[in-house]
């Protein structure tokens, strides 16, 4: 009855888990991009893939988008998001170091690396907010 119960709630409450990175320069600037299917600049983030560590899945991003190599990758915070009727949890993470070697792809359009402190117009609520949390030390909020 229980697993009849959860299998149920699965279908109709279903659950994304997604991961963000907040990817500093050595100058202290971040790593925005644009992506092609949504609008603003944004951290880079992707989906985990089925049995895949949060932070493999946001190294495998990094390097799939936006040409990451190199680089360490800390925990920040964990939120929650409605998307449509499914809830969406990101895992975000401070990543260090690196390199990055970009070219435009069908996902990710433009890059540019911002002062965290002044993001460029168009730049998304969520990610003004996150920015906030992350250089400000204002405390994180739970829902992206």
């Amino acid at each position: 009855m229980f697993r009849l119960a959860m299998t149920a709630k699965a279908l109709w409450a279903p659950v994304a888990f997604g991961v963000a990175g907040a990817l500093f320069d050595a100058e202290g600037r971040v790593l925005l991009v644009r992506q092609s299917y949504m609008r603003g600049w944004r951290l880079p983030a992707g989906g985990v893939g089925r049995g895949e560590p949060p932070v493999q899945a946001l190294l495998r991003e990094l390097q799939e988008e936006v040409g990451f190599s190199g680089g360490a990758a800390k925990f920040f915070h964990l939120y929650s998001r409605k998307a449509g009727w499914a809830t969406n949890v990101i895992a975000l993470y401070r990543v260090e170091g690196g390199t990055v070697s970009f070219k435009p792809n069908w996902e990710v359009r433009a890059i540019l690396f911002a002062d965290p402190h002044h993001p460029p117009e168009g730049t998304t609520l969520a990610t003004r907010r996150r920015l906030r949390e992350l250089v400000e030390g204002i405390p994180a909020t739970d829902h992206w």
